[in-house]
């Protein structure tokens, strides 16, 4: 299977044809879906929907079993970005601050 994910799921529609022995019209007929959608969706043009691969495999009696990415949590992935950036901060050469001259928030009478 293709590591490019915008060519997955068309890789996944050819195998199911090929070991269904099904043409694309005989899967289009089953399944509801325009011939030349299901080419679109076998060639990369088109993204499937989920529903739409299951629909597809299973007018070829097979089934989609759709694994969800592992996701690290948000609060998890945050702290391990943050950590990642306070060591980054911490490689920067050191300079001394300037004293911060401000000008007067307001002006006496001479």
């Amino acid at each position: 299977m293709s590591q490019n994910p915008e060519r997955v799921a068309g890789e996944l529609i050819g195998q199911i044809r090929r070991e269904s022995g099904l043409s694309q019209a005989e899967i289009a007929r089953r399944t509801g879906i325009h011939s030349s959608v299901l080419s679109a969706y076998e060639h990369g043009r088109r993204q499937p929907s989920v529903a739409a691969l299951a629909r597809i495999a299973a007018a070829a009696d097979q089934q989609v079993r759709v694994d969800a990415p592992s996701i690290e949590p948000s609060s998890k992935r945050a702290g391990r970005i943050l950590a990642q950036v306070l060591d980054l901060a911490e490689q920067l050469p050191y300079r001394p601050r300037r004293d911060l001259a401000y000008p007067p928030l307001y002006r006496t009478a001479a």
